[in-house]
């Protein structure tokens, strides 16, 4: 039996820098992805249990030598929360299948619908969980797209601002200098607060590791989460809270036909029947190590948003470059997904 956790990251003013594959220092990404954190946790509970902990850890996590094992706990990538009057919007990703009820005749405001990337869990739920597309939801999406209102499905980006702060690099022997820009994300935290949020899942292994876990994640946000951690960047907060009513009914729906991925997954072999009616994305995973400033392996991933027939579990994939014999570097494709019910086609 499993139990759920929601975890909420709370910035307050400070700004964070969320690099990814293909985007250079003038951009980021509002968010982390589950791989990151991943990595970012374990990297801190090495530090504060020891080489001999976290190869532990490591050890009864599944991986391509051994796939049987069932991991101490599952976690989705970070997500936005916002904080509106009394109560919090969480926006989750958009499954890539059309919701039950979609319409056919969709032209009218298709354009604004493949836009939402991301839905609050109000309009998730209903979507992919009870009673399916509305013709209201219809009369929404065409007001927005002839710009009549703006409902509050599109509050998304509302939740933060990206900045671009210039910067000089001196070159050590030269002195010579190169003006770049860097980018942040600032969450809203004055008028309606904003932040990141991610669930865990906690095997009864893992329900004894929580305290290790926890003190990990404490110190992890008073280091940062992210780039630019020397400029005091990515420092946040730690809420670790029970499961809210709302989430628990989320994340115990039997009525599904198919698992969304609320993080991004590897596993490997992918067979042709676990692809059966599935929609996806991949994700190119790469990055650097810090203190070597060595390329570790790219690796491709199926991203938040896709759905598969079958729950996908996932594997850590090893990704030390060639040549490279410090120690291991893993990747967590450890898949964390929700029941929905979608359309097949």
């Amino acid at each position: 039996m499993s139990v759920w956790k929601l975890v909420k990251l709370n910035f307050g003013r400070n700004p964070a820098h969320f690099g990814e594959v293909g985007i250079g220092m003038e951009k980021t990404s509002d968010r982390v992805r589950s791989d990151a954190l991943f990595s970012a946790w374990v990297s801190v509970y090495a530090r504060l249990f020891g080489k001999n902990a976290v190869e532990e850890l490591l050890q009864i996590f599944p991986s391509k030598e051994q796939p049987k094992l069932t991991p101490p706990f599952r976690i989705s990538s970070t997500f936005i929360y916002r904080q509106v009057s009394d109560r919090t919007i969480y926006y989750l990703p958009r499954p890539l299948k059309f919701p039950i009820n979609y319409p056919d005749d969709d032209l009218a405001f298709f354009k604004t619908y493949k836009k939402l990337n991301y839905l609050p869990l109000e309009i998730w739920q209903r979507w992919y969980q009870t009673e399916g597309f509305q013709e209201s939801d219809r009369e929404e999406l065409i007001a927005q797209t002839t710009g009549k209102k703006a409902a509050g499905t599109f509050d998304y980006k509302k939740a933060f601002k990206i900045n671009k702060v210039p910067k000089v690099a001196v070159d050590r022997v030269t002195r010579a200098t190169n003006f770049y820009h860097t980018a942040f994300v600032q969450f809203e935290w004055e008028k309606n607060p904003a932040g990141l949020y991610f669930l865990i899942q906690l095997s009864p292994e893992g329900e004894k590791l929580v305290d290790k876990l926890k003190a990990a994640l404490y110190l992890l946000g008073e280091e940062g989460l992210g780039g630019e951690r020397s400029s005091g960047a990515g420092r946040f907060q730690v809420k670790w809270l029970e499961l809210p009513e709302t989430w628990q009914k989320v994340v115990d729906f039997s009525a599904g036909n198919h698992h969304a991925l609320m993080s991004l997954f590897w596993d490997t072999p992918i067979t042709t029947d676990f692809l059966n009616q599935a929609s996806y994305d991949i994700q190119e995973r790469g990055g650097w190590i810090a203190e070597n400033q060595l390329r570790r392996k790219m690796v491709r991933m199926f991203s938040e948003g896709s759905v598969f027939l079958v729950p996908p579990q996932g594997k850590l994939v090893d990704v030390t470059p060639n040549g490279f014999n410090k120690y291991r570097i893993y990747r967590s494709g450890i898949s964390l997904s929700l029941p929905i019910k979608a359309q097949d086609k």
